[in-house]
């Protein structure tokens, strides 16, 4: 599987060069924690958060362990080279690619990259040319598959290949409900606000054009998207070092003009000049290029929906990309068209129209995986066999289940939608390359869907296993763990170690990949069903700017599996063989060619290689045979345990006595099966088998007929010896035994070493390795023991060894606990390790000689392997502080051996509980929401309010929903926080990630998906959580005492002891000091942390808890903040008043509160205002805070009709404030200290000031007004407009090229001017007025400079009306470059809507 189990396929880098000697293939993408997904990175090596896909020799790391932590290689991932190769395919090899002395010609070298002799795929398309996958149908599950990408045009019998392409996860819908007609010019208003010309010839009968508009880098993969950076900066750069170099030249002509300047005005000219050089200077540092904008349009030709683009913000052209040289198209499916943005990103793209063209998705792949996994499966090269998938004749449909919003994750939405794509269309396969480590196994909506879609539609599903090997138990969901799931494991051939991976010496037979994930599953399934290759060198994107590359990982081998399938159903089709997954995979299991000797390579490989020509004279055997799946439960006889798929002995108490097993078999037929002609003849006469009856008995025989049948075995582990162990039960028609085994009951016992010595130490001696061997070990953990300190010792060989050191533990409800590293021994030397594990519970250690490691040395590489076990028993482990002042008393204990107790413990995160102050439920509109059942889906949208006090690192936590995507019953989460400008700071799903916020209100939205209206009726209320990282200056270190006063008498501190076996000692943690809490933390708000009481033996740690082995939880309720003893005091001054005196200005401010309330929208509605304001003034006359009321209501009209009358009236207001104030007064006042002792002139000080704020608010608000009029007027517009040109070429003597002399007498400097007495005319606040100011003087310079100093101080969400002044000033001044810069941004800080989700 390409790495989507962890969701974010990070491609790998191409390695430049393999080692040799030893030849060394990197292996797919490690990952820690149980998923990743893919983060779209293929040219990248390095490993980013949420990776997806893997490469090479790459470490991901993730916190905690089992549920999305510990250490864990990603599950579908895949290693990726580049290949310059034009040609290749096939599989070389014998018939299940064991060879020895193997030698490759040219022919062999290039079957080698596309391998399908492996499978029987070559000599089954040899024999039956015209069954090569002509008739097949399948569903590609994955990133979206590129329709230009070489080989994925046509079918071998000249068919469409690519039926339709589908964006499940809805990361490219548009909004288009927005309606506009065009004018006589046949122009219409884009929704991005750009003018658009539609073309004359597009036939429109209604004459309504829906517009939206697109940030293409949003539609792009991070890898394409760091490409288009590179080159557009390149570009940009070019012009910004022209305009600089402009910039200087006006400056040097200047000085030399000026050889003293020390006339004010001239000091300004040259300091403007100078503000130009170093405004250009400042972007070049801060340039971050958010990509352009794509205006689209949708409209109905009376046939079908059309779709245009306007790309001309991609071209370098001007008159390329315009909206009306785009040839429409429509839904890909009806037309099978696609687009190309443009010629410098090469990324193809398809459109598809919902919702009566209320929504338009624009298709593009969010990685290269998906067009690989589907030329495997299908390529069609007629031009060279060679380079064929395994299935040339069968067509596809590519649903995207892979968001970009996500860096290629897949979500809930995409998933379900992409089921019902594929019963739409009627397909026969789906192949999915996509997974991550699960809870519980078979379980989980999506399972839910996926049964139905294979029990009643008939379609085969076939999905990667994981690439989270070799350890057992590593298989991943959905492929490894889910029953109506063909999950694939990852086979490397001779041939392809030869040939696509160029190592030295091929191994001598055919063998797993190391880091192919292996079974059983937690409830004892076998995990694999079969193997197939996993790696090929197929077709990528054209965006990538090559034809194919290679990739390797289970990811690979599923469509190589999925396209052999392919084959048999094309000869099911052609000979009217009914098709059925059931059949069809019963075909499969007993067909396939073992890989390994032993019988416990079946928990690797699955029952093998499959073979394809051996599958179909199978099916041709079988075909008058009932299409039955033998489902099995089987429960412990006696006790009330879960219902498992197979047996699975792996703790020491289940391997020391015998036990019997209640065995069900029931027959499943399709739903649409016949009852009296399927069900009620149904009977078969079962022969059983066990592969030991000294180990395993069961009956002989068994009678089963439609309705199942129970049976009991007997599993006796006593006599077996210590490590792993294989068995089956299976049966055998007794009529017709050639069928081979009808159902497996997989056995598993894995029987753990004790650990006998004390201190507890075990250790394995002189294991012997070559490459590809895997040494597995299996350890009764001690009770008491909590982390492992091991030491690795390699000897006798010569070149670089690199190992899997990988260990797992399972405990019920849990993803299994695994942690994980890849080591590499350049010479022989001891490396340790440290990790945290549960006692008492069955640890595997598995160590595994990387496949093509220290190939060609000959030598065997010896290891010792020492573990030494180690911990501290705490009680209670999960510790909650209450939010009082008592202390915790934590009681700790040493079982296995002394131990240092030396606790440390922080608070380092805060949690903050909202609940949501809006839900709205809808039903979706769009066919491609409506379940294969019928039942439409349904969508609850939550919205919470959330304000930051600062900036923050923040990430959204839900306990009920977070962690699970295939393991849960809900269908779908996604989540997005926007500011008051509606831009998007952060979106995510079930793996929130964190994001950094400042300061500012926000909004975060939480979308929830189901067809069950109840379900979602109980999330209305759902509480989320804000979870922040606390700056290390707020960080909260607890202490220890030895006494239960200690927190608050200060003494019997406690720092550390030793622990003695058999003595538990206790001691107290501290809550922390009221004082040390974050400001702003709210009553409810959680701090969490962690505490830890032991230490490596080996190294000195620090403080941070997380850094020493184990680690346990804390957390701490913040309690109600404190009572305000100032609370309730009442104003001496007020209460001095009478009473009459008192209730009249309680009446007065009543009224200006009302006054300010009323709404002003109609003419009626401000006359009345008028009225009231004239009364009011009549009554209070001169009364400052009435004045300001009617300034703010003047400013707060919208529908404002004469706008210079409304300047005017403005600026009436506005003198009416200023002349209320004694300014002279108000000076003198402010000219003094007060003391701040002194409460009276405290409150009289605020008094004057906020005075003095209302003053300079109406000085503020009266020059606005007057620049206004003056731009509406126009009087000075061609003065200004010279003197910006003045300003760009030269500068007069007096160096003011726009005001000159008669500046004494305007209105607007002596407003400016007493402005300045009062406040700062640069602040954030009132830096506008200045920027005006030096704009009207011709100084852009010095107005961008400002501008830029008042946005870059502002803390507050970014206002509209600032960057508009700053895209006009660099309109203005001319710089091109910039203010298309700016306009890009735009869209960012204030896009006119939410996106969709």
């Amino acid at each position: 599987m390409q790495n989507p189990i962890l969701k974010g396929l990070s491609w790998a880098k191409p390695p430049l060069a393999l080692i040799s000697p030893p030849a060394y293939t990197p292996p797919p993408l490690l990952i820690f924690g149980p998923k990743r997904k893919l983060k779209n990175n293929w040219g990248n090596n390095n490993f980013k958060k949420r990776s997806k896909k893997g490469w090479n020799h790459l470490h991901h790391h993730r916190s905690g362990s089992g549920i999305r932590g510990g250490k864990y290689r990603a599950m579908p991932c895949s290693s990726i080279e580049t290949s310059n190769i034009i040609c290749g395919g096939g599989g070389g090899g014998e018939e299940n690619g064991r060879f020895r002395n193997f030698k490759l010609n040219e022919s062999t070298f290039l079957a080698s990259l596309m391998p399908k002799k492996e499978i029987g795929a070559d000599r089954f398309i040899e024999a039956h040319p015209h069954y090569d996958g002509r008739g097949a149908l399948i569903a590609i599950f994955d990133s979206g598959v590129d329709p230009a990408a070489v080989g994925l045009q046509l079918t071998s019998d000249g068919k469409p290949k690519i039926v339709d392409v589908l964006d499940c996860t809805g990361s490219g819908d548009v909004d288009t409900s927005k309606v506009v007609k065009a004018d006589g010019d046949g122009r219409i208003r884009g929704a991005s606000g750009a003018s658009l010309v539609v073309n004359s010839l597009w036939k429109n009968p209604s004459g309504e054009w829906r517009v939206g508009y697109k940030m293409i880098y949003e539609l792009f993969t991070d890898t394409l998207t760091s490409r288009l950076k590179k080159e557009r900066r390149k570009k940009w750069d070019e012009k910004n070092q022209e305009e600089i170099a402009n910039a200087v030249m006006h400056l040097d002509e200047f000085d030399q003009k000026h050889t003293k300047v020390e006339d004010p005005k001239l000091k300004r000219a040259r300091e403007d000049l100078q503000s130009r050089i170093d405004i250009l200077r400042k972007q070049a540092d801060s340039y971050d290029d958010k990509g352009p904008v794509i205006d689209a349009v949708v409209w109905h030709d009376e046939e079908v929906w059309r779709v245009a683009l306007d790309t001309q913000s991609l071209e370098n052209d001007p008159e390329c990309g315009k909206l009306a040289d785009f040839v429409p198209l429509t839904n890909y499916r009806i037309e099978r068209k696609y687009g190309v943005f443009s010629k410098l990103d090469a990324c193809t793209f398809v459109v598809n129209v919902y919702d009566e063209g209320n929504i338009l998705s624009i298709v593009t792949d969010s990685s290269p995986h998906a067009t690989h996994v589907a030329g495997i499966a299908t390529a069609f090269h007629p031009e060279e066999p060679l380079l064929n998938g395994v299935a040339p004749g069968a067509q596809l449909i590519s649903c995207k289940i892979g968001d970009s919003r996500l860096g290629s994750m897949e979500t809930g939405t995409g998933l379900t939608r992409a089921l019902i794509a594929a019963v739409e269309h009627k397909c026969d396969l789906i192949n999915m390359s996509y997974g991550e480590p699960t809870l519980l196994p078979d379980y989980g909506r999506f399972v839910d869907l996926v049964n139905e879609v294979v029990n009643k539609h008939r379609l085969i599903f076939v999905s990667s296993a994981g690439n989270s090997g070799p350890a057992l138990s590593t298989v991943g969901a959905p492929g490894g763990t889910s029953s109506s799931i063909i999950g694939v494991g990852a086979y490397v051939s001779p041939a392809m170690a030869a040939g696509a991976h160029s190592v030295v010496e091929p191994p001598p037979e055919g063998l797993e990949y190391t880091w192919s994930s292996r079974g059983p599953t937690a409830d004892g399934d076998l995990g694999v069903c079969i193997s197939a290759p996993g790696g090929a060198v197929a077709p990528v994107p054209t965006w990538t700017l090559q034809g194919r590359m290679l990739m390797n990982g289970t990811s690979m081998a599923s469509p190589s599996a999925c396209g052999g399938i392919a084959l048999l159903i094309s000869a099911m089709k052609a000979e009217e063989i009914p098709v059925s997954p059931y059949s069809v995979r019963k075909a499969l299991e007993n067909t396939s060619v073992p890989v390994g000797g032993l019988p416990e390579d079946k928990l690797t490989t699955g029952q093998g290689l499959m073979q394809v020509d051996k599958a179909y004279e199978y099916v041709q055997k079988c075909r008058d045979f009932s299409c039955v799946w033998y489902q099995i439960k089987i429960n412990q006889s006696g006790k009330s345990t879960l219902t498992s798929r197979g047996i699975y002995l792996r703790e020491a108490s289940a391997c020391q006595q015998c036990t019997e097993w209640t065995v069900q078999v029931d027959p499943k037929f399709h739903e649409d099966a016949s009852n009296l002609e399927e069900l009620v003849p149904f009977e078969e006469c079962i022969e059983l088998h066990s592969s030991d009856n000294g180990v395993v008995r069961a009956p002989e025989y068994l009678l089963l007929t439609h309705n199942g049948r129970t049976f009991n075995i007997v599993v006796d582990p006593t006599n077996l010896s210590d490590g792993l162990h294989y068995y089956e039960v299976y049966g055998i028609d007794c009529k017709a035994p050639w069928r081979g085994p009808l159902f497996r009951i997989p056995i598993t016992i894995t029987k753990p070493k004790a650990v006998m010595s004390r201190p507890p130490l075990i250790s394995f001696s002189k294991m012997s390795f070559l490459p590809g061997h895997i040494e597995r070990r299996y350890i009764e953990v001690p009770l008491g023991a909590s982390w492992v300190e091991a030491t690795m010792r390699t000897s006798g060989f010569d070149t670089t060894r690199r190992f899997f050191v990988d260990t797992v533990q399972i405990c019920p409800l849990r993803r299994p606990i695994k942690w994980e590293s890849v080591v590499t021994f350049s010479s022989p030397t001891a490396k340790s390790f440290a990790f945290p594990l549960v006692g008492g519970q069955t640890m595997e250690l598995a160590i595994a000689q990387f496949w093509s490691s220290g190939m060609g040395s000959h030598e065997t590489t010896i290891v010792d392997f020492e573990i030494v076990f180690r911990g501290i028993g705490v009680n209670p482990t999960k510790l909650v502080l209450d939010g009082s002042e008592a202390p915790i008393r934590i009681e700790a204990e040493a079982l296995l051996a002394s131990e240092k107790l030396a606790p440390t413990a922080v608070l380092n995160k805060i949690r903050v509980p909202y609940r949501p102050i809006e839900a709205k439920l809808c039903t979706l509109p769009t066919y491609r929401d409506k379940l294969p059942s019928g039942k439409q889906i349904l969508a609850l949208t939550l919205t919470y309010n959330v304000k930051l006090e600062d900036g923050a690192e923040v990430k959204p936590y839900i306990p009920l929903l977070n962690n699970r995507i295939y393991d849960t019953k809900f269908e779908s989460q996604f989540y997005m926080i926007s500011d008051t400008n509606k831009r998007v700071h952060a979106m995510g799903d079930c793996y929130p990630n964190s994001s950094k916020l400042p300061k500012g209100e926000y909004t975060l939205q939480l979308y929830l998906r189901h067809d069950n209206v109840q379900y979602l009726e109980k999330m209305r209320q759902l509480v989320l959580f804000l979870e922040r990282n606390l700056e290390e200056k707020d960080v909260i270190r607890l202490n220890f005492f030895s006494e239960p006063d200690g927190p608050v008498m200060g003494n019997g501190t406690f720092k550390s002891s030793v622990l003695v076996p058999g003595i538990k000692e206790s001691f107290y943690l501290s809550p922390p000091n009221r004082d040390k809490l974050p400001k702003n933390s709210s009553q409810g708000s959680v701090l969490l942390g962690a505490i830890s009481l032991g230490k490596l033996s080996y190294t000195e740690e620090g403080k941070n808890p997380k850094k020493n082995p184990v680690s346990y939880q804390i957390s701490y309720v913040v309690p109600p903040n404190k009572t305000d003893e100032d609370k309730g005091k009442g104003s001496s001054s007020a209460c001095a008043k009478p009473i009459a005196e008192r209730l009249k200005e309680e009446v007065r401010d009543a009224k200006i509160k009302v006054f300010g309330s009323l709404k002003q929208e109609t003419d009626e509605d401000c006359s009345e205002w008028k009225k009231l304001a004239q009364s009011l003034k009549s009554e209070y006359p001169e009364y400052t805070p009435l004045l300001v009321k009617i300034l703010e209501s003047l400013l707060s009209r919208s529908n404002i009709g004469d706008k210079i009358h409304h300047y005017e009236e403005v600026i009436v207001a506005a003198n009416e404030v200023v002349d209320s104030i004694d300014r002279e007064e108000l000076a003198k006042f402010l000219s003094l200290k007060s003391d701040p002792e002194d409460e009276d002139a405290e409150k009289n000080k605020k008094k004057m000031e906020t005075i003095r704020d209302q003053l300079a608010e109406a000085l503020y608000q009266k020059g606005l007004a007057l620049a206004e009029i003056e731009s509406l007027k126009g009087e000075k517009a061609s003065a200004l407009a010279a003197g910006a040109g003045e300003g760009k070429k030269d500068f007069d003597q007096t160096g003011d090229s726009v005001v000159g002399s008669d500046i004494q007498s305007d209105l607007f400097e002596e407003n400016f001017k007493e402005l300045a007495k009062w406040v700062d005319l640069k602040s954030s606040k009132y830096g506008t007025l200045f920027v005006l100011r030096e704009r009207r003087g011709g100084r852009l310079g010095n107005a961008l400079k400002v501008l830029n100093e008042m946005i870059q101080d502002d803390g507050e969400p970014p206002k509209k009306k600032i960057y508009e002044l700053k895209l006009s000033l660099l309109d203005e001044i001319g710089w091109t470059h910039l203010s298309t810069y700016e306009r890009q941004w735009m869209y960012v800080r204030f896009p006119p809507s939410l996106p969709l989700f």
